[in-house]
């Protein structure tokens, strides 16, 4: 594989994606070849199928290599699905020497404190993003380092998932005889695909409709400050729509695709569509009122669970106000009349998001559909990751350097360590414990 390719596999419930992509000179992101299989062993985001789970991985993965005359080896994979759940906390430290400006090393020790925190058996800390920091009582500051202080605190946003889940996935993505490079959130890689970074300023809430969940990111000033998985996606949909009108699942798929709309005043009386009868049965006749009435139905079901989420961040108050509104992707988002639906429900303003604000001009249209927000997000997460990489490596190779003729010169300029983000640990972690559990 050569230098400056990522390939990002996202491992949804009903499709998996496997993309490789390149940075090109204008830093934006080329998409080389895209493969997709259906995904067969994944329930609401969670694996339950290991073996159907590693079948439709190399189905994906084969069809990207013939796409894009690429051995894929390392692939950056998003983690989401119905056991992740995030809650605030804050947390401070004394510091022993207020002689001392903060630095690094303060910031680290007050992370590790978070991950103290006492969980449910079986859940793990993913993520310890601290959001604003205190420093001796003085509120808001966006970077304490450099200053000086006794008590540092923070309030933290903490993402937790099920470590059992997590594992799995690394375990289907290693039998797939592929390396894990990287793990992400998946609403984390969709949010850097679709949203610009006034939106995420301002304050957006992204609203991600996958097949088994509908993933909610929140930011605000920059920061992410709520995550949450809802449990419902386009696939309950599709089975009211079997259960409603007693036609198969296919069948049910297909009329949500072509004639459905989360509008139900949309449709007239008349309008039918005929849907053939299984082997020897008379036609089914359908009216578009009824279907877009229980398409509507769940549709409300879903944003109502995700608004609430949206109030539990605070976007009442007046300081928390996500001016930027909602941003819509995921394959869901393509329901006819949503957007106006979300806007009606919560009163926020809502957009459609596409994945092309990161990607190369000329991309193709199906690339740039809601469909492949995660993939090209966990490709730019694969990309950024081979940066950080690149940094860390120089920085050791001056430090040798320095080591080496020390007695030389006193000023060389040593560029600083990226301080690891937590889903780095989280990849190590979960690629020792593989390592291990042969």
């Amino acid at each position: 594989m050569g230098e400056n390719i990522a390939i990002g596999l996202d491992i949804g419930t009903t499709k998996i994606v496997a993309m490789v992509g390149r940075k090109n000179e204008y830093g934006k992101v080329d998409i080389l070849g895209i493969g997709r299989s259906k995904s067969l062993g994944v329930h609401r985001g969670v694996v339950n199928n290991i073996t159907q789970t590693i079948q439709s991985i190399q189905l994906a993965v084969q069809e990207a290599e013939a796409a894009s005359d690429i051995k894929i080896e390392n692939v950056t994979v998003g983690i989401a699905g119905q056991h992740i759940r995030s809650l605030q906390h804050s947390d401070y430290i004394t510091r022993s020497n207020s002689e001392l400006v903060i630095d690094e090393d303060d910031i680290e020790r007050l992370i590790n404190q978070v991950h103290k925190l006492v969980m449910l058996p079986g859940e793990e800390i993913i993520h310890v993003l601290p959001q604003e920091f205190k420093v001796d009582g003085q509120a808001e500051i966006k970077e304490p380092i450099g200053m000086y202080g006794g008590r540092l605190e923070a309030n933290f946003h903490v993402v937790v998932g099920q470590v059992s889940s997590i594992r799995n996935i690394g375990r289907c993505v290693k039998s797939a005889g592929l390396n894990l490079e990287g793990i992400t959130l998946e609403p984390l890689a969709s949010s850097n695909a679709v949203l610009s970074q006034e939106e995420k300023e301002a304050g957006v809430a992204l609203i991600d409709i996958g097949g088994g969940t509908t993933d909610l990111a929140i930011f605000r000033d920059g920061i992410i400050r709520h995550t949450a998985v809802i449990p419902f996606g386009g696939n309950v949909i599709t089975e009211d729509i079997k259960e409603g009108c007693s036609i198969i699942e296919k069948q049910a798929e297909l009329l949500k695709i072509k004639f459905g709309s989360a509008w139900p005043g949309e449709n007239k009386d008349n309008e039918i569509v005929s849907i053939p009868g299984l082997r020897g049965r008379e036609p089914k006749e359908i009216t578009l009122k009824n279907l877009s009435k229980i398409i509507h139905a769940r549709v409300v079901e879903i944003i109502e669970q995700v608004y609430v989420e949206i109030k539990n961040y605070g976007h009442e108050e007046q300081k928390k106000k996500l001016i930027a509104g909602i941003v819509l992707t995921g394959g869901g988002s393509q329901l006819k009349h949503l957007k106006q639906l979300v806007e009606y429900i919560t009163g926020m303003d809502t957009r459609i998001g596409f994945p092309n604000e990161h990607l190369a001009g000329d991309s193709d249209d199906e690339i740039t559909s809601p469909l492949y927000a995660t993939a090209v997000g966990l490709v730019m997460d694969g990309l950024k990751r081979q940066e950080r990489k690149k940094v860390e490596m120089e920085y050791q190779a001056s430090i040798q350097e320095q080591e080496s003729n020390d007695d030389v010169h006193e000023d060389i300029e040593v560029p600083k360590p990226v301080r690891r983000s937590f889903l780095d640990k989280l990849t190590d972690k979960v690629k020792d414990f593989l390592d291990n559990a042969e």
